[in-house]
């Protein structure tokens, strides 16, 4: 089995896989900056869900490299994960784009490959979409569901 825990800038994932690739447990939240007790609890739902099995445990995110340095556990920048994922998955992949909490990076992978991002500004960013969420009053979530039956005016 392999696990894997993405600790961003707002949140915290992390994913459980069986040796055939099969997702047999994931989970998303924020850590609301307490990020060693949100890994701390998430590294338990993880050894909860795989009991005494060995697993491969890897680490990723902005915040992940120091958590994977003082546990001595692998850290894979995501760009690079991401790269190989889609790789894997999807060869044909041409441009990836990942919304963080803070930033936002396009990934160009053909003839090469070329990233960009943006400045420090938040706007665009999973913030931003949580902050209009808040003012919609709605879950992000939710926001994807509405805007799939919106019609115009």
């Amino acid at each position: 089995m392999r696990a894997g825990l993405d600790i961003g800038s707002t949140t915290i994932k992390g994913v459980v896989m069986d040796d055939s690739g099969h997702i047999i447990w994931s989970s998303y939240e924020r850590h609301y900056s307490h990020i060693l007790e949100k890994t701390e609890e998430m590294l338990r739902q993880i050894q909860k869900t795989t009991g005494n099995e060995p697993i491969i445990l890897g680490f990723s995110g902005s915040a992940g490299m120091g958590i994977a340095e003082h546990a001595g556990v692998p850290f894979v920048q995501e760009v690079y994960a991401e790269r190989i994922s889609a790789k894997k998955l999807n060869p044909d992949t041409d441009c990836i784009i990942e919304l963080g909490g803070e930033d936002a990076k396009i990934l160009f992978l053909s003839g090469g490959m070329e990233v960009r991002m943006n400045g420090s500004c938040a706007g665009g960013t999973g913030a931003f979409i949580d902050q209009m969420a808040s003012l919609l009053k709605m879950k992000p979530d939710e926001m994807d569901e509405a805007a799939q039956h919106a019609t115009r005016k």
